[in-house]
């Protein structure tokens, strides 16, 4: 349609009317609301329902000692840092932990009570027999597959591998084959008879794929940023289920946390009482050095003597004596670690943070290799890999201490030379002074060494006793609703709602979108602008019929509105003129301007005025369907004669005009005739407007059925002629775009007086809602009216 004509207003938004679009089509709203409602309720009744458990946790900062080896914490060797939650969150489900939840519950192991939809599980004690499987650790640990039994009588059980497979009756306490090993199944003597008839699905899963898969449904976070409580939820079938899930998992993460600190404890009190066991041993070799020297040089008191020059030689002998200690604690990691054929714990307390970073890496990766020893083997790719890593940092540990000890060595070395420098002046006083004092220095220095070691020893025995767990348990798990959490019956319900709502209305706006029809004669006045709309015709099924005189239908009534609107036209025009040919058109064929030609006519006769109709479709002839007269059937019209025959002879207009009652109403017509080979040519001769102008004068009204104007040109060549040009539409049939035809010739100046009809109109498409008929028709009764008296 061309945006520039001036006929064409542009469309206001008429809420009224895009509402009254989608509530004329109710039934289908209803309808889908019925469907989305019962597959709401069938979901709702038939989906397993899922209960929310959830528990707090707080995670606990260790203030004093949370390095692995705060036994040597003032020696700076390792400094303590604060648990991350962060860190501990991913600890707390790790793979590992969660393989230890599955084998302590068994969850790898499954029963389900099969029932006529829907399957429910039975969990913990609830099931009315018990299982034992051969081969249990391969079994339970390794196998996948399911098997089916039913409860027979008290006595016997039925066996399938299948659940259509007919089952096999078996005593109970017999040994089945199953596809996962055989088991032996043993009733509960005291509740079995309840559930005879039963039947239960056994299946079972791998561990690795039970840990991944509970590990997927747990749910865990901070309930705040920085905080340390933790928050941990899990949504499962059964409520018993999740809070033992929950339950257990923090049990488990707070028993591998002090199994840790404790391992870390025995290796650091090992590794203590290993230096004290030499240390001893060195310090009773100088103890017997200094009494041998005095016994034989004879020497008694020699304080006296050395008094001033160990006053001279003190700040380098405390120097030397500390730089030592730390050379000696160098050269014993750096032997431990060597001699150490396995992958056990360091222990790092020297003042190096290079030293330092890189055995802590080492140790986490220690407890996680042990950890995943517990449930693999030495084997599994996860341990090659950290076995790989622990070997590079061993190395680079081993090398890092060896250059630590060559500095510590240098410095003391240069201490000595100072220190040496120093008592060189003792040496020639008095040189018993001197061999006295380096016996002494060294006693000196493996006694603090061994008090500070035995001084640890209890610090470590300590730790050990008072191991504390990672955590305190806040909530224990608890069902944070009764109810369920899936599926949840409003949400279901007010999805249902929408979807039932959105689905029609989708289609609806989608059909309205597409639509490029003309349904109305709302529709219509929005595409015609000023050009007057006279009538929409109801539709009146497939074989509508013609109007009888008095008659009170919807369809005489819509006549009526027709007529009265065309004598209004007519009047309208002052002049001298009769102006009563009107014309009656369409764009094709179909649309039923013949129809409505037809009954015009026969509507205006009913006034008692002199109506005459004229067949001017002389291609395709249809007057004769509507009118039964045995000479005009079929085209067989040998005997009497038409318009074709007067326009292409001779014969004069009175023996074409043809009397015709239809009920009590007398109507004349001039039927079209033979089916010429040259239409248009006969048009354009001047016997037709002779025609015209003859009878206009004759009669009150002349109806015109013309042929249709967007297939042929036969309406356009007379159309001079018309005083009025009844333009024809057809609900849900004529295109929005056709109606630029007739608009564009009227803009052209080729036709006049155009008025345009809407035919063939559902009752719920009438225009302004209203119906024909209002008080003449049938009283319809409405639905609620029958539950009224």
């Amino acid at each position: 349609m061309s945006s520039n004509n001036k006929n064409f207003p542009k469309e206001s938004f008429d809420l009224k009317s895009i509402i009254s679009t989608y509530t004329r089509h109710w039934k289908w709203f209803a309808v889908c609301l019925l469907i989305a409602f019962t597959i709401a309720f069938l979901k709702l009744r038939y989906s397993v329902p899922l209960y929310n458990s959830t528990a707090r946790i707080q995670i606990i900062e260790d203030k004093t000692s949370t390095s692995e080896l705060s036994a040597f914490q003032d020696l700076e060797v390792l400094s303590g840092s604060k648990n991350k939650v962060e860190d501990e969150i991913e600890t707390i489900v790790s793979r590992s932990n969660f393989i230890q939840v599955v084998k302590t519950l068994n969850l790898n192991f499954k029963i389900e009570t099969i029932g006529k939809v829907i399957n429910s599980e039975v969990y913990n004690e609830a099931y009315p027999f018990t299982l034992d499987f051969k081969d249990k650790d391969s079994v339970l640990f390794r196998q996948k597959g399911s098997f089916y039994i039913n409860i027979v009588s008290k006595d016997k059980i039925g066996f399938s591998d299948t659940e259509d497979e007919p089952a096999k009756n078996q005593d109970f306490g017999g040994e089945l084959k199953t596809e996962i090993g055989n088991v032996i199944i043993k009733p509960k003597s005291d509740i079995i008879e309840k559930y005879i008839g039963f039947k239960y699905k056994i299946s079972l899963t791998p561990i690795d794929e039970a840990a991944e898969y509970f590990k997927g449904k747990v749910l865990i976070g901070q309930i705040k940023e920085k905080s340390n409580i933790v928050n941990l939820s899990i949504d499962s079938p059964n409520k018993e289920k999740g809070r033992d899930i929950l339950n257990t998992l923090i049990m488990i993460y707070n028993q591998n946390a002090i199994s840790n600190q404790k391992i870390l404890a025995d290796r650091t009190s090992e590794f203590i009482n290993n230096r004290i066991s030499k240390i001893y041993s060195s310090l009773t070799e100088i103890d017997s050095t200094a009494e041998n020297f005095m016994e034989g040089r004879g020497i008694t008191d020699i304080a006296s003597q050395s008094n001033l020059n160990m006053n001279i030689s003190a700040q380098s002998e405390q120097e030397l004596q500390a730089t030592t200690v730390q050379l000696d604690i160098a050269k014993s990691m750096v032997n431990s670690i060597s001699n150490e054929s396995g992958y056990g714990l360091i222990v790092s307390n020297l003042d190096n943070g290079a030293v330092q970073g890189t055995v802590s890496s080492y140790n986490q990766l220690a407890m996680q290799r042990k950890r995943l020893l517990e449930s693999t083997g030495e084997s599994h790719p996860d341990v090659i890999q950290l076995t790989q890593q622990m070997n590079s940092m061993k190395s680079n540990i081993v090398s890092n201490l060896k250059s630590v000890a060559s500095n510590y060595s240098v410095r003391a070395n240069n201490l000595s030379k100072q220190l040496a420098k120093s008592n060189s002046k003792l040496y020639s006083a008095a040189g018993n002074s001197r061999g006295l004092n380096e016996i002494s220095r060294d006693q000196d220095n493996m006694a603090a060494l061994y008090q500070y070691l035995i001084r640890k020893r209890e610090e470590a025995q300590i730790t050990a006793a008072s191991t504390s767990p990672k955590c305190d348990v806040i909530d224990a798990a608890y069902n944070s609703s009764k109810d369920p959490v899936s599926p949840k019956k409003g949400i279901v319900y007010l999805a249902s709602l929408i979807l039932g709502l959105l689905f029609p209305f989708s289609i609806i706006y989608i059909k309205e979108l597409l639509d490029n029809k003309i349904h109305n004669k709302l529709d219509l006045e929005k595409l015609v602008g000023s050009i007057p709309v006279l009538a929409e015709i109801p539709s009146l099924g497939k074989n509508p019929g013609l109007v009888k005189k008095n008659d009170r239908s919807v369809q005489a009534e819509s006549f009526r509105i027709l007529r009265t609107n065309i004598d209004y036209l007519i009047q309208s025009k002052n002049n001298s003129k009769k102006n009563n040919i009107v014309y009656v058109t369409s764009s094709v064929s179909g649309e039923g301007k013949t129809f409505l030609a037809s009954n015009l006519a026969l509507i205006f006769a009913n006034t008692e005025k002199k109506v005459l109709l004229v067949g001017a479709d002389i291609r395709n002839p249809k007057l004769y369907t509507f009118f039964d007269t045995s000479e005009e059937k079929g085209n067989k019209r040998s005997k009497n004669v038409g318009l074709t025959e007067y326009l292409t002879s001779d014969i004069k207009i009175k023996d074409i005009i043809k009397s015709t009652v239809h009920g009590e109403t007398e109507l004349d017509i001039i039927y079209s005739g033979k089916i010429p080979p040259n239409p248009a040519e006969l048009l354009m001769s001047d016997k037709m407007k002779t025609l015209l102008d003859e009878v206009s004068e004759q009669y009150d009204y002349v109806i015109v059925d013309t042929a249709p104007m967007v297939v042929v040109t036969d309406t356009l060549l007379i159309s001079k002629y018309a005083d009025q040009l009844l333009y024809v539409t057809r609900a849900g049939s004529t295109e929005n775009k056709v109606i630029q035809h007739p608009i564009h010739l009227k803009e052209e100046g080729k036709i006049n007086n155009l008025s345009f009809i809407v035919n063939d109109v559902p009752e719920s498409d009438l225009g302004y809602g209203g119906k024909y008929g209002y008080g003449y028709g049938i009283n319809k009764k409405r639905w609620w009216h029958i539950f009224k008296k």
